[in-house]
């Protein structure tokens, strides 16, 4: 069920969540605001922490999908790690208050910098990708007299049959080391003094709504598994990255419990310790962007609502044509009128849309709309192209709700910048 619901807290029904009535975030805050539901996030985290008790995995949220603290924490506080890809997202998951064992550290552009500050907050596993990185990883731990604990990502070749932008398990994709060179550098590895070989990794994408592309890229990294323990390796730990869809549209993601068994299996044949990396799962459904309307524009032939939000706020109906369902805050009447409408941004773009050909109740100047599931890759992508502070973010817990990363000014979006002398 959508955690954002039509309630009648303060006389006619409006969207509200945790008890907090949405209008009442747009009066305090202003529009574009990003809002997530606490008692969502927990519900999403317990239901995936219920369905893969079985098999025991450790839980380290992807903080790619939406990297605010308050988020991070909200996990933290329910036993989440964290999966990492850059020193930014380590400090934020440190500062949440992750517990350094329980991060994983991947990516495949990792510097020796990153891979210091890593080493120094003694993480619990390096993701390594290639075979220079492994290299790279050695020395930055050898020159510190430490051991970086790594499992190696595998690329299974293993099409996950979800966006092309957002798959990471073929051949042709930038991610992992290919299946069938993992053995040799499994072996360069162990000789590595400065590097503790616990373990292999992978993640074939993100947004999946089958399982058979998990459970043939499983079978493949089981395999390496047994093949690289009959060569004499301890392996202790499988990754198996995250990549679990949801529904935006019309989607039918598989169960978590179908999930979760998949998983259970795998334990049960190899009695391994099991990592996954959810993100969009946990996430996405919990949020939404909440905008208003500024004009209506009718053509003749197309009509446009142009909103405060725009593709500088959500960029993923741009960048990847993703669809978001969009909604009216206050509810309308069963027998208002209705039009198809394209929701659109204020951006000098014509790719700025965040939805195209809606059937809507008839909007105006002034209405306020949600743009739903927009919880991952929402905020974390925004920027502030032509000139537009990014949308900030608002929790909402037990009837109350807080600003977790307030609206920059323009005079603090200004002081970025830095004249050189000969322009002063």
């Amino acid at each position: 069920m959508d955690p954002f619901q039509y309630r009648a807290l303060r006389g006619a029904p409006e969207l509200a969540a945790d008890g907090v009535a949405l209008v009442a975030v747009a009066e305090a805050v202003g529009t574009p605001t990003y809002v997530y539901s606490s008692a969502a996030l927990e519900a999403r985290y317990r239901a995936f922490a219920a369905a893969l008790a079985p098999s025991r995995a450790r839980i380290c949220y992807a903080i790619k999908a939406n990297d605010n603290l308050a988020v991070i924490r909200s996990f933290g506080k329910l036993g989440a790690g964290a999966d990492v890809v850059s020193e930014g997202e380590l400090r934020a998951a440190l500062k949440a208050g992750i517990a350094p064992e329980h991060i994983v550290f991947s990516g495949v552009g990792k510097t020796a910098r990153e891979m210091a500050a890593a080493l120094d907050a003694d993480i619990g596993q390096f993701n390594v990708e290639s075979a220079p990185e492994l290299e790279a990883l050695a020395v930055v731990a050898g020159t510190k007299g430490l051991r970086a604990k790594i499992a190696l990502r595998i690329n299974p070749d293993v099409d996950a049959g979800t966006h092309e932008k957002i798959a990471t398990g073929r051949k042709q994709d930038k991610f992992g080391v290919a299946y069938d060179e993992a053995p040799a550098l499994f072996r360069r590895a162990a000789e590595l003094r400065s590097l503790d070989v616990v373990g292999v990794a992978m993640h074939i994408g993100s947004q999946l709504t089958r399982l058979d592309p998990f459970e043939a890229a499983f079978e493949r990294a089981a395999q390496l598994v047994e093949r690289l323990r009959a060569e004499g390796h301890a392996v202790s730990r499988l990754d198996l990255g995250g990549g679990l869809g949801i529904r935006y549209r019309d989607e039918t993601p598989p169960a978590l419990d179908a999930y979760g068994a998949l998983i259970e299996r795998l334990v049960r044949r190899l009695n391994i310790e099991i990592t996954v990396e959810p993100g969009r799962y946990l996430v996405a459904p919990a949020g939404l962007l909440l905008t208003r309307v500024i004009y209506v524009k009718r053509n003749g032939e197309k009509n446009f609502a142009i909103v405060d939000a725009a593709m500088n706020d959500l960029i993923r109906p741009t960048l990847y044509g993703a669809y978001h369902r969009v909604v009216p805050v206050r509810e309308a009447p069963a027998d208002a009128p209705r039009e198809t409408v394209d929701v659109v941004g204020p951006v000098c773009e014509s790719g700025d849309v965040l939805a195209l050909g809606r059937d809507l109740p008839r909007l105006a100047a002034g209405d306020l709309v949600a743009i739903l599931d927009a919880g991952a890759y929402g905020a974390n992508m925004a920027s502030a192209y032509n000139g537009r502070p990014p949308a900030p973010e608002v929790l909402l817990k037990d009837g109350r709700f807080a600003v977790i990363r307030p609206r920059l000014s323009l005079e603090a979006l200004l002081a970025r910048d830095v004249l050189p002398d000969w322009l002063a």
